[in-house]
């Protein structure tokens, strides 16, 4: 268990100091999540108009209204709970999202975070999911 927060730590301390170091450009792990995974559907400006999103049966999700949708706060568990996906819920039905908790868990053992691999898969799924999360709050209109 210790192992699992030292891991999240290690993620959640890089992506806090690289704006302040000024190598956030470099290190935004969030924003190159969200281009590599989520921008085909959700397009690079969050709106819903990425190249995939006419292909697909429900509509896209504006992510940058999600907090104005939700009075003003952003429900960041549900956000989580969506991009993770693990644990279904019956009552959204059918997904067309795609379960990057299963994708994150799958990529664990290798590629482009080597530099902070945690030594657990959970707190790499973890990091990476907070990351996204982390950008999409970003977006937010204000």
């Amino acid at each position: 268990m210790k192992q699992l927060w030292i891991g999240t730590a290690v993620i959640g301390t890089a992506l806090i100091t690289a704006p302040v170091l000024g190598y956030a450009q470099a290190l935004d792990i969030g924003k190159r999540e969200y281009v590599n995974s989520c921008a085909v559907c959700h397009g690079t400006s969050g709106k819903g108009d990425g190249p995939l999103a006419g292909q697909i049966k429900t509509k896209v999700s504006d992510l940058t209204i999600i907090a104005k949708n939700n009075v003003g706060v952003f429900p960041f568990a549900r956000i989580y709970d969506l991009i993770d996906g693990r644990q279904a819920v019956e009552a959204h039905g059918p997904r067309d999202m795609p379960v990057w908790g299963n994708v994150y868990s799958m990529e664990w053992a290798g590629g482009p975070f080597d530099f902070a691999m945690p030594r657990d898969r959970e707190s790499f799924v973890r990091g990476r999911i907070l990351a996204v999360i982390g950008y999409i709050y970003s977006l937010q209109v204000k």
